[in-house]
């Protein structure tokens, strides 16, 4: 009936990989419950199923008992979280993926040398929250056009703009363009802020968007990176669905559909990813054709207090 291109790469990063693999380790290695605050990764089906692990997610420091061990998730955290967990004695390991901690050292050191810091992301989502934490005085959280377009700064030549790692590098551009015209002297960021993952898929998305005639993100609805595929696929004019369970798919959908692009945002397990082509099997699309649009080797540490013995 037809066929599908499966967008490559597609799936888990090397910083969703490194943080649930934390939390796998930790519980191995010190056992049940092992606490993670937020969600470890924007991924419903990963959070439940490291909770039938042991794992206990939790939305502050304060619901977690004193001395238990916590994992913070891979959005990173503001430093006074960090400080909260110190205060109840807990012990502590950090899966902040190393790009968010790149973005906070740029944050960190911008703001010791007196800069405003325009922090280009979504507020309220927990990497832009974290980020802001670690120059709260300095960070002004520029959501969109409009946040560029209502911002002001004491110093308009002593600025810089960051971004959340997520952001679609278009959307990026457009706000940065839009900042650059109010604000000529604003500084760019020392190195692309950018995930390399999050613009690899958007590749991916937008050559399914070309060659399919649907495409399906697989994703969970909080997953900053996921939502913005589909938005990329219909932004070349091509339908596109986010997809968090197969049995979510509309058979409207498919009506005249030949070719379905599939790809999935960074934090989607590669099980989810499966279990949308069973289905899409199921109705017809069996033919599968992988279309590699980049090549990932990226491998990150783990953190160091699960690297060394155990106390």
């Amino acid at each position: 009936m037809g066929s599908v291109l499966l967008a490559a790469p597609s799936g888990f990063c090397a910083g969703v990989s490194r943080a649930v693999e934390t939390v796998e380790l930790a519980l191995a290695r010190y056992g049940a419950p092992v606490y993670v605050r937020r969600q470890i990764v924007h991924n419903r089906q990963v959070v439940e199923r490291l909770r039938r692990a042991g794992a206990v997610f939790v939305a502050e420091v304060d619901e977690v008992p004193a001395g238990s061990v916590l994992v913070l998730s891979a959005h990173g955290v503001a430093p006074g979280v960090r400080e909260a967990a110190a205060d109840r004695g807990l012990r502590t390991i950090d899966a902040t993926c190393p790009l968010v901690t790149k973005v906070h050292r740029e944050a960190r050191r911008f703001a010791a040398l007196g800069y405003d810091i325009l922090l280009i992301g979504a507020p309220g989502h927990d990497e832009v929250v974290g980020t802001a934490g670690v120059a709260p005085g300095r960070t002004h959280v520029v959501d969109g056009l409009d946040g560029a377009r209502a911002v002001d700064v004491a110093d308009p030549e002593r600025m810089v703009w960051l971004a959340q790692t997520t952001l679609t590098v278009e959307e990026t551009e457009r706000v940065v363009a839009e900042l650059r015209k109010r604000f000529p002297g604003i500084q760019d960021p020392p190195s692309d802020d950018i995930c390399y993952a999050a613009q690899n898929r958007q590749a991916g998305a937008k050559h399914l968007a070309g060659a399919s005639d649907l495409v399906l993100v697989v994703g969970s609805a909080n997953s900053h990176n996921s939502c913005r595929l589909v938005e990329v696929a219909r932004a070349c004019g091509t339908p596109a669905h986010l997809v968090e369970d197969p049995a979510a798919i509309e058979d409207g959908w498919l009506d005249g559909v030949a070719v379905v692009g599939v790809t999935a945002g960074a934090s989607a397990p590669a099980e989810s990813v499966g279990a949308l082509l069973a289905e899409l099997a199921v109705r017809g699309y069996g033919d599968v054709r992988t279309v590699e649009v980049a090549r990932e080797g990226q491998h990150f540490s783990l953190p160091r207090e699960l690297t060394g013995p155990a106390s």
